[in-house]
């Protein structure tokens, strides 16, 4: 599971590359069927597509409906490269996900464990398997280097 793990965790650091690229806020996404098949990938594109909800997991969630046509996404994984925010957890809860990995905790507005744990909330009625850590530092640099250049 570890090397399969890693290997979808290299396709959404490739995606938030492009964001980078693209000035966008660098976090990228994959979405995998239990099957092991490549549903979606993408990366934060709200500047480009003038959309506050254009989060790479979002995006991820909306192609992989549109490709199984429907809105629950049943067996699946998503791997991305920061910790979702309440807006991406509670799509992931909706979507009926099974299983997220994330690289980096966002200690700021994280809601899969470091700030709120709405994919883990008994009062909701599906929850989420949870790994963290995959590849942290990779895409933690990714997103001090935006930052720092960002900032500077």
């Amino acid at each position: 599971m570890k090397n399969i793990d890693s290997y979808f965790m290299t396709l959404a650091l490739e995606e938030a590359r492009k964001a980078f690229e693209e000035n966008e806020v660098p976090v990228g996404a994959v979405l995998v069927s239990s099957a092991g098949k490549l549903l979606a990938r993408d990366h934060n594109r709200p500047l480009s597509l003038c959309d506050p909800t254009a989060h790479a997991e979002i995006l991820v969630l909306r192609q992989a409906a549109q490709k199984v046509q429907n809105y629950r996404l049943l067996d699946t994984t998503l791997y991305v490269t920061l910790e979702p925010c309440p807006m991406c957890a509670g799509a992931l809860v909706y979507a009926r996900v099974k299983r997220l990995v994330f690289a980096a905790p966002d200690p700021r507005t994280g809601a899969c464990g470091s700030v709120y744990n709405l994919v883990n909330d008994p009062r909701l009625n599906h929850r989420l398997e949870v790994t963290s850590g995959l590849l942290a530092e990779e895409a933690r640099e990714l997103l001090q280097k935006f930052f720092k250049l960002r900032r500077s």
